[in-house]
């Protein structure tokens, strides 16, 4: 019921949703499939997909950031994808770090060469 209602003050905010032929039920399968999808990218995938997930998630995260203040809802209806969003971008922006390879250092002892490895420390 929420949602119909919801989806009608997107239709009169955005009437081209309307003329598309977009419905709402349509609407609610497409972003919940691909927000399931990307969740379980993000979960059990490793390496470059399991960011390009997160950044669809952030990308449907603006979408309905957007959508919510174009219509003029309250914060207390959208807070929970304000601070997912949150989430969704220190996650992106942790990941996209490049890591920092130190050399490893070579000191000559009594019996030749020998390796110390260095500690890996990251500095900001």
């Amino acid at each position: 019921m929420h949602t119909k209602r919801a989806y009608k003050s997107y239709v009169k905010a955005l009437p081209a949703l309307k003329n598309i032929g977009v419905s709402s039920v349509f609407l609610r399968k497409t972003i919940g499939s691909l927000e399931l999808a990307c969740g379980i990218i993000l979960t059990l995938v490793p390496g470059r997909p399991r960011d390009v997930a997160n950044f669809i998630l952030l990308l449907l995260v603006l979408i309905v950031l957007f959508f919510h203040q174009l219509v003029g809802d309250p914060l207390k209806r959208y807070a929970h994808a304000l601070v997912f969003g949150i989430l969704l971008t220190c996650r992106l922006l942790v990941s996209r770090q490049p890591d920092e390879e130190f050399p490893d250092k070579k000191i000559r002892g009594s019996n030749g060469e020998h390796l110390r490895e260095t500690s890996k420390m990251k500095v900001s």
